[in-house]
Protein backbone atom coordinates (compact mmCIF):
# COMPACT_ATOMS: atom_id res chain seq x y z
CA UNK A 1 0.00 0.00 0.00
CA UNK A 2 3.08 2.42 0.83
CA UNK A 3 4.56 1.82 -2.62
CA UNK A 4 1.50 2.16 -4.40
CA UNK A 5 -0.46 5.12 -2.49
CA UNK A 6 0.95 8.97 -2.35
CA UNK A 7 1.88 10.44 0.71
CA UNK A 8 -0.73 13.35 0.23
CA UNK A 9 -3.16 10.61 -0.16
CA UNK A 10 -2.12 8.98 3.10
CA UNK A 11 -2.07 12.11 4.61
CA UNK A 12 -5.58 12.58 3.35
CA UNK A 13 -6.40 9.66 5.04
CA UNK A 14 -4.87 9.62 8.25
CA UNK A 15 -7.13 13.02 8.62
CA UNK A 16 -10.41 11.14 8.06
CA UNK A 17 -9.80 8.40 10.27
CA UNK A 18 -8.61 11.05 13.16
CA UNK A 19 -11.94 12.77 12.80
CA UNK A 20 -13.94 9.58 12.36
CA UNK A 21 -12.32 9.00 15.54
CA UNK A 22 -13.41 12.02 17.42
CA UNK A 23 -16.85 11.58 16.15
CA UNK A 24 -16.69 8.15 17.83
CA UNK A 25 -15.09 9.46 21.00
CA UNK A 26 -17.22 12.47 21.03
CA UNK A 27 -20.45 10.81 20.14
CA UNK A 28 -20.05 8.90 22.89
CA UNK A 29 -19.56 10.86 25.85
CA UNK A 30 -22.89 13.03 24.35
CA UNK A 31 -25.09 10.40 24.63
CA UNK A 32 -23.72 9.53 27.59
CA UNK A 33 -24.16 13.14 29.27
CA UNK A 34 -27.82 13.57 28.01
CA UNK A 35 -30.20 14.76 30.40
CA UNK A 36 -32.92 12.28 30.49
CA UNK A 37 -36.04 14.50 31.25
CA UNK A 38 -34.92 17.03 28.93
CA UNK A 39 -34.37 14.08 26.23
CA UNK A 40 -37.70 12.46 27.08
CA UNK A 41 -39.22 15.97 26.97
CA UNK A 42 -37.87 16.80 23.30
CA UNK A 43 -38.88 13.32 22.29
CA UNK A 44 -42.12 13.80 23.23
CA UNK A 45 -42.45 16.69 21.16
CA UNK A 46 -41.37 14.59 18.24
CA UNK A 47 -37.80 15.49 17.71
CA UNK A 48 -36.48 12.84 15.68
CA UNK A 49 -32.57 12.98 17.19
CA UNK A 50 -34.17 13.04 20.33
CA UNK A 51 -36.94 10.09 19.94
CA UNK A 52 -33.64 8.20 18.56
CA UNK A 53 -31.28 8.85 21.09
CA UNK A 54 -34.17 7.76 24.15
CA UNK A 55 -34.06 4.26 21.69
CA UNK A 56 -30.26 3.54 21.60
CA UNK A 57 -30.04 4.49 25.57
CA UNK A 58 -32.96 2.07 26.42
CA UNK A 59 -30.16 -0.53 25.92
CA UNK A 60 -26.82 1.79 26.39
CA UNK A 61 -25.17 -1.48 26.26
CA UNK A 62 -25.63 -1.81 22.59
CA UNK A 63 -24.91 1.61 21.53
CA UNK A 64 -21.38 1.59 23.95
CA UNK A 65 -20.46 -1.41 21.93
CA UNK A 66 -21.18 -0.04 18.88
CA UNK A 67 -19.39 2.83 19.52
CA UNK A 68 -16.19 1.08 20.96
CA UNK A 69 -16.02 -1.35 17.81
CA UNK A 70 -16.10 1.68 14.97
CA UNK A 71 -13.72 3.61 17.38
CA UNK A 72 -11.52 0.75 18.01
CA UNK A 73 -11.06 -0.30 14.03
CA UNK A 74 -10.39 3.44 13.12
CA UNK A 75 -7.70 3.41 15.60
CA UNK A 76 -6.22 0.24 14.34
CA UNK A 77 -6.62 1.26 10.78
CA UNK A 78 -5.09 4.95 11.96
CA UNK A 79 -2.05 3.47 13.66
CA UNK A 80 -1.27 0.90 10.89
CA UNK A 81 -1.58 3.64 8.18
CA UNK A 82 1.14 5.90 10.83
CA UNK A 83 3.50 3.01 11.09
CA UNK A 84 3.66 2.17 7.20
CA UNK A 85 3.87 5.91 6.04
CA UNK A 86 6.40 6.82 8.53
CA UNK A 87 8.80 3.50 7.69
CA UNK A 88 8.44 4.66 4.07
CA UNK A 89 9.52 8.48 5.03
CA UNK A 90 12.25 7.35 6.88
CA UNK A 91 12.25 3.63 8.24
CA UNK A 92 12.28 1.60 11.37
CA UNK A 93 13.22 5.17 13.55
CA UNK A 94 10.84 6.94 11.82
CA UNK A 95 7.99 4.38 12.51
CA UNK A 96 8.46 4.64 16.11
CA UNK A 97 8.11 8.15 16.41
CA UNK A 98 5.31 7.90 14.35
CA UNK A 99 3.48 5.86 16.85
CA UNK A 100 4.29 8.51 19.50
CA UNK A 101 3.03 11.10 17.51
CA UNK A 102 -0.03 9.48 17.01
CA UNK A 103 -0.81 8.62 20.75
CA UNK A 104 -0.49 12.80 21.05
CA UNK A 105 -2.59 13.94 18.33
CA UNK A 106 -5.13 10.62 18.97
CA UNK A 107 -5.16 11.69 23.06
CA UNK A 108 -6.08 15.62 22.20
CA UNK A 109 -7.75 15.88 18.76
CA UNK A 110 -10.06 12.62 18.66
CA UNK A 111 -10.59 11.87 22.56
CA UNK A 112 -9.43 15.28 24.83
CA UNK A 113 -11.10 17.89 22.76
CA UNK A 114 -14.26 16.17 21.88
CA UNK A 115 -15.13 14.62 24.76
CA UNK A 116 -14.98 17.79 26.56
CA UNK A 117 -16.78 19.84 24.12
CA UNK A 118 -19.40 17.13 24.00
CA UNK A 119 -19.78 16.89 28.16
CA UNK A 120 -20.56 20.94 27.48
CA UNK A 121 -22.82 20.87 24.45
CA UNK A 122 -24.10 16.93 25.05
CA UNK A 123 -27.53 17.56 22.41
CA UNK A 124 -25.12 19.29 19.64
CA UNK A 125 -23.82 15.48 18.82
CA UNK A 126 -25.58 13.48 20.60
CA UNK A 127 -28.88 13.73 18.19
CA UNK A 128 -27.17 14.05 14.52
CA UNK A 129 -25.34 11.07 15.95
CA UNK A 130 -28.74 8.87 16.51
CA UNK A 131 -29.50 9.41 13.61
CA UNK A 132 -26.40 7.87 11.92
CA UNK A 133 -25.59 5.04 15.13
CA UNK A 134 -29.79 3.52 14.63
CA UNK A 135 -29.59 2.14 11.28
CA UNK A 136 -25.80 1.47 11.64
CA UNK A 137 -26.71 -1.03 15.00
CA UNK A 138 -29.44 -2.61 12.73
CA UNK A 139 -26.24 -3.30 9.95
CA UNK A 140 -23.93 -4.15 12.97
CA UNK A 141 -26.20 -5.97 14.81
CA UNK A 142 -24.65 -9.53 14.61
CA UNK A 143 -20.99 -7.98 15.33
CA UNK A 144 -22.53 -5.94 18.08
CA UNK A 145 -24.67 -8.88 19.61
CA UNK A 146 -21.50 -10.76 20.00
CA UNK A 147 -19.45 -8.27 21.84
CA UNK A 148 -22.23 -7.19 24.02
CA UNK A 149 -22.72 -11.27 24.78
CA UNK A 150 -19.33 -11.27 25.76
CA UNK A 151 -19.22 -8.25 27.91
CA UNK A 152 -22.24 -9.10 29.59
CA UNK A 153 -20.95 -12.58 29.91
CA UNK A 154 -17.81 -10.74 32.19
CA UNK A 155 -20.16 -8.40 34.25
CA UNK A 156 -22.64 -11.66 34.91
CA UNK A 157 -19.76 -13.37 36.72
CA UNK A 158 -18.90 -10.21 38.36
CA UNK A 159 -22.53 -10.12 39.94
CA UNK A 160 -23.86 -7.17 37.67
CA UNK A 161 -26.83 -7.54 35.53
CA UNK A 162 -27.39 -5.88 32.28
CA UNK A 163 -31.21 -4.80 30.62
CA UNK A 164 -33.39 -2.47 29.67
CA UNK A 165 -32.52 1.38 31.98
CA UNK A 166 -35.71 3.03 33.28
CA UNK A 167 -35.89 6.90 34.03
CA UNK A 168 -35.36 6.65 37.56
CA UNK A 169 -37.63 8.92 40.16
CA UNK A 170 -36.26 11.72 41.76
CA UNK A 171 -36.53 12.16 45.32
CA UNK A 172 -38.01 15.35 46.50
CA UNK A 173 -34.59 17.13 47.24
CA UNK A 174 -33.22 15.86 44.26
CA UNK A 175 -36.66 17.57 43.09
CA UNK A 176 -35.58 20.81 45.03
CA UNK A 177 -31.60 20.49 43.42
CA UNK A 178 -33.41 20.50 39.52
CA UNK A 179 -35.63 23.51 40.85
CA UNK A 180 -32.66 25.78 42.33
CA UNK A 181 -30.34 25.09 39.30
CA UNK A 182 -33.49 26.12 36.66
CA UNK A 183 -31.81 29.62 37.61
CA UNK A 184 -33.87 32.07 34.88
CA UNK A 185 -35.41 29.47 32.93
CA UNK A 186 -38.23 30.18 36.57
CA UNK A 187 -38.97 33.22 37.75
CA UNK A 188 -38.59 33.73 41.33
CA UNK A 189 -41.66 33.67 42.41
CA UNK A 190 -42.57 30.35 40.20
CA UNK A 191 -39.49 28.93 41.87
CA UNK A 192 -40.85 29.74 45.35
CA UNK A 193 -43.90 28.32 44.30
CA UNK A 194 -42.60 24.87 43.46
CA UNK A 195 -40.31 24.76 46.32
CA UNK A 196 -43.29 25.70 48.47
CA UNK A 197 -45.57 22.49 46.98
CA UNK A 198 -42.67 19.95 47.70
CA UNK A 199 -42.32 21.56 51.05
CA UNK A 200 -46.01 20.05 51.79
CA UNK A 201 -45.41 16.89 52.85
CA UNK A 202 -43.09 18.02 55.72
CA UNK A 203 -45.59 21.14 56.74
CA UNK A 204 -48.29 20.19 59.09
CA UNK A 205 -51.99 21.79 59.62
CA UNK A 206 -50.51 23.01 63.11
CA UNK A 207 -47.49 24.71 61.31
CA UNK A 208 -50.02 26.95 59.32
CA UNK A 209 -53.34 26.78 62.07
CA UNK A 210 -54.92 29.61 63.75
CA UNK A 211 -54.18 28.72 67.47
CA UNK A 212 -56.98 28.58 69.83
CA UNK A 213 -56.96 32.00 71.68
CA UNK A 214 -56.96 33.81 68.16
CA UNK A 215 -60.21 31.95 67.03
CA UNK A 216 -62.77 34.42 65.66
CA UNK A 217 -66.01 32.86 66.27
CA UNK A 218 -69.58 33.51 67.03
CA UNK A 219 -70.79 32.84 70.48
CA UNK A 220 -74.40 32.39 71.31
CA UNK A 221 -73.89 32.94 74.94
CA UNK A 222 -73.39 37.05 73.87
CA UNK A 223 -76.16 39.36 73.18
CA UNK A 224 -77.72 40.17 69.75
CA UNK A 225 -75.91 42.79 69.41
CA UNK A 226 -72.51 41.77 70.12
CA UNK A 227 -73.00 38.80 67.79
CA UNK A 228 -74.23 40.98 64.81
CA UNK A 229 -71.05 43.13 65.40
CA UNK A 230 -69.08 40.08 64.94
CA UNK A 231 -70.65 39.19 61.84
CA UNK A 232 -70.33 42.66 60.56
CA UNK A 233 -66.57 43.64 61.43
CA UNK A 234 -65.04 39.63 60.79
CA UNK A 235 -62.56 39.59 58.19
CA UNK A 236 -64.05 35.90 57.23
CA UNK A 237 -66.94 34.23 55.16
CA UNK A 238 -67.15 31.03 57.52
CA UNK A 239 -66.89 31.41 61.23
CA UNK A 240 -67.23 28.92 64.00
CA UNK A 241 -70.34 28.54 65.90
CA UNK A 242 -70.10 27.76 69.96
CA UNK A 243 -71.06 28.28 73.40
CA UNK A 244 -68.98 29.69 76.12
CA UNK A 245 -65.73 28.56 74.41
CA UNK A 246 -64.32 27.18 71.40
CA UNK A 247 -64.50 23.66 72.64
CA UNK A 248 -68.17 24.07 72.87
CA UNK A 249 -68.54 24.40 69.31
CA UNK A 250 -71.57 23.89 67.67
CA UNK A 251 -70.48 24.47 63.84
CA UNK A 252 -69.56 26.54 61.19
CA UNK A 253 -71.62 29.06 59.73
CA UNK A 254 -71.70 30.42 56.12
CA UNK A 255 -71.88 33.92 55.99
CA UNK A 256 -73.14 33.87 52.76
CA UNK A 257 -76.06 32.10 54.14
CA UNK A 258 -77.27 35.20 55.82
CA UNK A 259 -77.24 37.56 53.10
CA UNK A 260 -81.41 37.04 51.95
CA UNK A 261 -82.31 37.90 55.64
CA UNK A 262 -83.76 40.53 57.10
CA UNK A 263 -81.78 41.96 60.71
CA UNK A 264 -85.12 41.30 62.36
CA UNK A 265 -84.87 37.58 61.50
CA UNK A 266 -81.74 37.03 62.54
CA UNK A 267 -81.65 35.02 66.17
CA UNK A 268 -79.69 32.33 68.24
CA UNK A 269 -82.18 30.05 66.90
CA UNK A 270 -82.07 31.48 63.02
CA UNK A 271 -77.83 30.61 63.49
CA UNK A 272 -78.07 27.01 65.02
CA UNK A 273 -80.11 26.34 61.68
CA UNK A 274 -77.68 27.84 59.59
CA UNK A 275 -75.08 26.22 60.59
CA UNK A 276 -73.09 23.12 58.88
CA UNK A 277 -71.80 20.43 60.60
CA UNK A 278 -68.21 20.85 62.01
CA UNK A 279 -65.40 19.08 60.33
CA UNK A 280 -62.01 18.17 62.65
CA UNK A 281 -58.83 17.43 61.81
CA UNK A 282 -55.88 15.39 63.62
CA UNK A 283 -53.13 17.62 64.41
CA UNK A 284 -49.80 16.97 62.83
CA UNK A 285 -52.17 16.13 59.47
CA UNK A 286 -49.40 16.76 56.85
CA UNK A 287 -50.73 19.71 54.51
CA UNK A 288 -50.38 17.75 51.04
CA UNK A 289 -53.12 15.18 52.68
CA UNK A 290 -54.77 17.96 54.15
CA UNK A 291 -55.39 19.60 50.76
CA UNK A 292 -56.63 16.45 48.82
CA UNK A 293 -59.43 15.86 52.01
CA UNK A 294 -60.33 19.34 51.45
CA UNK A 295 -61.20 18.40 47.75
CA UNK A 296 -62.90 15.47 48.29
CA UNK A 297 -64.68 17.00 51.06
CA UNK A 298 -65.88 19.73 49.40
CA UNK A 299 -64.49 21.50 52.68
CA UNK A 300 -62.88 24.90 53.59
CA UNK A 301 -62.37 25.30 56.77
CA UNK A 302 -61.44 22.21 59.69
CA UNK A 303 -60.71 22.45 63.58
CA UNK A 304 -57.72 21.37 64.39
CA UNK A 305 -57.68 18.56 67.51
CA UNK A 306 -55.11 17.04 69.79
CA UNK A 307 -55.27 13.29 70.79
CA UNK A 308 -57.94 13.92 73.33
CA UNK A 309 -60.29 16.03 71.20
CA UNK A 310 -59.64 19.32 72.62
CA UNK A 311 -59.10 21.86 69.92
CA UNK A 312 -56.16 23.72 69.28
CA UNK A 313 -56.85 25.47 66.18
CA UNK A 314 -58.24 26.65 62.85
CA UNK A 315 -57.04 25.74 58.80
CA UNK A 316 -58.38 26.97 56.28
CA UNK A 317 -57.95 25.80 52.59
CA UNK A 318 -56.50 29.60 52.06
CA UNK A 319 -53.83 28.84 54.70
CA UNK A 320 -52.63 26.00 52.22
CA UNK A 321 -52.96 27.84 49.30
CA UNK A 322 -51.00 30.35 51.14
CA UNK A 323 -47.81 28.34 51.72
CA UNK A 324 -48.05 27.46 47.56
CA UNK A 325 -48.36 31.49 46.39
CA UNK A 326 -47.50 33.76 49.28
CA UNK A 327 -49.60 35.68 51.62
CA UNK A 328 -52.90 37.04 49.84
CA UNK A 329 -55.13 38.27 52.87
CA UNK A 330 -56.62 41.42 52.94
CA UNK A 331 -57.28 41.21 56.86
CA UNK A 332 -55.53 44.68 58.64
CA UNK A 333 -54.48 43.00 61.38
CA UNK A 334 -52.69 40.65 58.95
CA UNK A 335 -50.70 43.50 57.43
CA UNK A 336 -48.68 44.10 60.86
CA UNK A 337 -45.21 43.81 60.57
CA UNK A 338 -43.97 40.80 62.92
CA UNK A 339 -40.12 42.41 62.32
CA UNK A 340 -39.03 45.58 62.32
CA UNK A 341 -35.56 46.18 61.10
CA UNK A 342 -33.87 48.23 63.76
CA UNK A 343 -30.21 48.88 62.22
CA UNK A 344 -26.79 47.61 62.57
CA UNK A 345 -28.23 43.74 61.42
CA UNK A 346 -30.89 43.62 64.06
CA UNK A 347 -34.71 43.16 64.12
CA UNK A 348 -37.14 43.90 66.68
CA UNK A 349 -39.74 40.27 66.30
CA UNK A 350 -42.65 40.01 68.06
CA UNK A 351 -42.16 36.77 69.53
CA UNK A 352 -45.56 35.09 68.60
CA UNK A 353 -44.35 35.23 64.97
CA UNK A 354 -44.22 31.53 63.24
CA UNK A 355 -40.83 30.82 62.96
CA UNK A 356 -41.42 29.49 59.83
CA UNK A 357 -42.96 32.27 58.49
CA UNK A 358 -39.68 33.75 59.76
CA UNK A 359 -37.10 32.16 57.79
CA UNK A 360 -39.17 32.05 55.01
CA UNK A 361 -39.64 36.06 54.96
CA UNK A 362 -35.80 36.84 56.01
CA UNK A 363 -34.15 34.12 54.80
CA UNK A 364 -33.42 32.60 58.35
CA UNK A 365 -32.48 29.47 59.33
CA UNK A 366 -34.12 28.99 63.07
CA UNK A 367 -35.26 25.34 64.39
CA UNK A 368 -38.64 24.09 63.09
CA UNK A 369 -38.43 21.02 64.58
CA UNK A 370 -40.06 21.99 68.00
CA UNK A 371 -41.89 25.31 68.96
CA UNK A 372 -43.92 26.38 66.25
CA UNK A 373 -43.07 30.39 67.71
CA UNK A 374 -40.53 32.61 68.69
CA UNK A 375 -42.13 32.71 72.43
CA UNK A 376 -42.34 28.97 72.35
CA UNK A 377 -38.89 28.07 71.41
CA UNK A 378 -37.43 30.19 73.76
CA UNK A 379 -39.26 28.62 76.54
CA UNK A 380 -38.45 25.32 75.45
CA UNK A 381 -34.88 26.21 75.72
CA UNK A 382 -34.36 28.62 78.72
CA UNK A 383 -37.66 26.01 80.37
CA UNK A 384 -38.68 28.96 82.35
CA UNK A 385 -40.37 32.63 81.46
CA UNK A 386 -37.23 34.46 81.01
CA UNK A 387 -36.55 38.45 82.36
CA UNK A 388 -35.61 41.42 79.47
CA UNK A 389 -32.28 41.63 78.90
CA UNK A 390 -31.76 37.88 78.85
CA UNK A 391 -29.93 37.07 76.27
CA UNK A 392 -28.88 33.58 73.99
CA UNK A 393 -27.88 32.33 70.94
CA UNK A 394 -29.96 29.89 68.49
CA UNK A 395 -29.02 28.63 65.60
CA UNK A 396 -25.87 31.13 65.75
CA UNK A 397 -28.46 33.93 65.72
CA UNK A 398 -28.00 36.12 69.14
CA UNK A 399 -31.21 36.89 70.87
CA UNK A 400 -32.32 39.51 73.59
CA UNK A 401 -35.43 39.26 75.53
CA UNK A 402 -37.19 42.40 75.06
CA UNK A 403 -40.20 42.12 76.76
CA UNK A 404 -41.98 39.89 78.78
CA UNK A 405 -45.21 38.96 80.40
CA UNK A 406 -46.01 37.08 83.53
CA UNK A 407 -46.81 33.71 80.82
CA UNK A 408 -45.05 34.66 78.09
CA UNK A 409 -42.35 36.30 76.39
CA UNK A 410 -43.79 39.89 74.12
CA UNK A 411 -40.91 40.93 71.96
CA UNK A 412 -37.22 40.34 71.16
CA UNK A 413 -34.41 41.66 69.46
CA UNK A 414 -32.53 39.33 66.76
CA UNK A 415 -29.19 39.60 65.20
CA UNK A 416 -27.91 38.54 61.73
CA UNK A 417 -26.14 35.08 61.97
CA UNK A 418 -22.78 34.59 63.42
CA UNK A 419 -19.81 32.87 61.57
CA UNK A 420 -18.98 29.35 62.67
CA UNK A 421 -16.05 30.40 63.97
CA UNK A 422 -17.06 33.16 66.92
CA UNK A 423 -20.10 31.14 67.77
CA UNK A 424 -20.33 30.55 71.30
CA UNK A 425 -20.92 26.85 72.61
CA UNK A 426 -24.90 25.65 72.97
Amino acid sequence: MGDDVPLAGLFTLLVILLLLSAFFSGSETALMSLNRYQLRHKAREGHRGARLAEKLLKRPDRVIGLILLGNNLVNFFAASLVGVTAFKIGGEPAAALGAVALTLVVLVFSEAAPKTLAALHPERLAFPAALIYYPLLKIMYPIVWLTNAASNGVLWLLGVRSGDTELQSLTREELRTVVFEAGARISTRYRSMLLSILDLEKVTVDDVMVPHNEIVGIDLDDDDDEIENTIAESQHTRLPVYRDNIDQVIGVLHLRKLANLARKELSKEMLQRLVSEPYFVPEGTPLSAQLVQFQRRRERIALVVDEYGDIQGIVTLEDILEEIVGEFTTDPADDEDDVVFEGADTFLVDATANIRELNRSQNWDLPTDGPKTINGLIVELLETIPTPKTSLTVNGYPIEIVETDDNRVRSVRIGQRLPDSIRPAQ
